[in-house]
């Protein structure tokens, strides 16, 4: 992974104490690749809680846009967390109708 990316793991469906709810967003048009848009009620988020709903979803975040066959995937109805450049992360679907749930917290 390069020096400036973030990191994505898989979670479990808590959310830490520390954690800040800081918005939600539902991203349903993943036919092409597409960013996160940090609702910043808060302040800039820091991490983000995601789930991949319906379908498997691929990600990148050093620049270059996934394409869904090439990407890091998210399986379906999983949890992922990420840390990091949320303005550098994006999303394409792999099958037609994913969604994303995204949740972020400070």
């Amino acid at each position: 992974m390069p020096a400036n990316s973030g990191k994505l793991q898989g979670v479990r469906e808590t959310v830490t104490a520390s954690m800040t709810p800081n918005g939600y967003q539902q991203i349903t048009s993943l036919s092409s690749a597409v960013g996160l848009t940090d609702p910043a009620t808060n302040g800039p988020s820091t991490i983000v809680s995601i789930q991949a709903e319906t379908q498997n979803v691929r990600w990148r975040d050093d620049g270059t846009n996934p394409t869904a066959s090439v990407g890091g995937i998210l399986v379906a109805n999983s949890v992922y967390e990420y840390t990091g450049d949320l303005s550098a992360i994006k999303f394409i679907e792999v099958t037609a109708s994913a969604k994303l749930n995204v949740s972020y917290y400070i």
